[in-house]
């Protein structure tokens, strides 16, 4: 903190710094509006020059080439137990980096439509439901108010953990798993 001394009276000013309240990045997947912090988003590309890959699981849709680089696109509507993603004029994706032990990895993920870029003060997000909610519990950070609507803020680290993805690819390419 600094201290400034203004120059009419010899008092001390504190100079606080502004605190930046935490921005989410709004999508939708069917009827359903999600929220992911924006530190974790690289880009958001028009959905296109997808190229499948054999025997991967159904949540994995392919791979695109990113500025010479290979990312995997996941079609979370199929990670979150539900069917594949149907591409609409909106579709897009959304180029999230997520932590595997020091690294951090590039990953695609389908939506329906991108909405906004929002501020989303800590006091408005509510903790997950104890039940109720079409995903799993850990997926869930929180419930963000948006006036009289909710918008589900995602834990990427869950969603997206690379760890628990490479296990169920392991499992559903030996066919006993449906991703």
């Amino acid at each position: 903190m600094a201290e400034m001394l203004t120059p009419h009276r010899r008092t001390k000013v504190a100079l606080v710094e502004p605190v930046e309240m935490p921005q989410y990045l709004t999508f939708r997947l069917g009827s359903e509006t999600f929220a992911l912090e924006i530190l974790h988003i690289k880009e958001i590309i028009e959905y296109g020059g997808l190229t499948e890959v054999p025997l991967m699981p159904k949540f994995l849709r392919g791979v695109i080439n990113l500025r010479g680089a290979v990312v995997p696109v996941i079609d979370l509507a199929v990670r979150f137990g539900r069917g594949p993603t149907e591409i609409g004029r909106r579709s897009c994706i959304v180029i999230v980096e997520v932590a595997m032990g020091d690294n951090w990895h590039d990953l695609g993920v389908i939506v329906d439509a991108v909405d906004e870029v929002l501020e989303l003060p800590p006091e408005n997000i509510e903790p997950a439901p104890a039940f109720g909610a079409r995903l799993r519990a850990e997926f869930i950070r929180g419930m963000g108010k948006l006036g009289e609507r909710f918008v589900i803020v995602l834990a990427l680290e869950h969603v997206l953990s690379i760890d628990e993805m490479a296990e169920l690819a392991a499992v559903d390419t030996d066919g006993r798993v449906d991703g």
